[in-house]
């Protein structure tokens, strides 16, 4: 130790000498072994626990000293004696305090079930709480997701695509449920129209083989006719 440490150490020793004599004064019997750890709390360690707190990178609050080695703590004067009587034990970083959860976490799993969120639970009004915008969103997000899933699936085409996307921008569609009876109606309506045309079409196909027999029994008839009215000419002309 350097001079001035030794000269430290020799003042704490004498200091702790007066105080003993004048503890047994007032107090017959009390050993000197009590009178020293009085003397040990008069030190003053406000240097040591700035240290430890700097080494132990923690507040001073967290900090721990020996009250029974006061003594040797007061004259660590460095970091690197910190460092050593962090090593011994004499100098300890506090644990950190438990802040418990356990609370909350059942408070909030009450309200996920709707428990305490009544109107008096409530700050703020309902657009501030939930804001209109983002229930568009969720709403716009869930109805594209539902198209792209009917488009990918080849249950609708890419212009019945367009059109309900286009629909629903336009806030045609509540929610989900709307969107996919309106999909169901427009497919049912459009096989309807489908069955209806080919049915058109059948018609059309079997008025015009009807029409197209007609005029090849008529023609085949017309000729017909001419054949037998040329054979009869020549017996009708002597």
């Amino acid at each position: 130790a350097s001079k001035v440490d030794r000269k430290k150490q020799q003042w704490c020793e004498l200091r702790a000498d007066i105080t003993t004599i004048i503890f047994k004064d007032l107090v017959p019997g009390l050993s000197s072994h009590i009178a020293a750890c009085a003397y040990n709390f008069q030190v003053s360690l406000k240097l040591q626990k700035r240290l430890a707190a700097s080494v132990l990178k923690c507040g001073q609050g967290k900090v721990w000293l020996d009250p029974n080695e006061s003594n040797e703590i007061s004259m660590a004067n460095s970091r690197q004696n910190i460092k050593k009587l962090i090593k011994d034990g004499f100098v300890i970083k506090k644990p950190q305090v438990v802040h418990s959860r356990s609370r909350v976490q059942r408070h909030l799993e009450a309200v996920r079930k709707g428990r305490h969120t009544g109107y008096g639970k409530r700050k703020g009004t309902a657009k501030a709480r939930l804001p209109f915008k983002v229930l568009w969103i969720r709403r716009q997000r869930v109805l594209r997701r539902l198209l792209k899933k009917y488009r990918e699936a080849k249950k609708i085409d890419k212009h019945l695509y367009h059109q309900l996307y286009m629909a629903s921008k336009g806030n045609q569609f509540k929610n989900k449920t709307v969107l996919m009876e309106t999909i169901h109606k427009m497919k049912a309506d459009q096989a309807r129209e489908k069955a209806l045309k080919e049915q058109a079409e059948a018609r059309k196909l079997k008025a015009k083989m009807k029409t197209d027999r007609k005029g090849k029994r008529k023609t085949e008839q017309e000729e017909l006719n001419r054949e037998l009215d040329a054979k009869e000419e020549p017996k009708a002309a002597p």
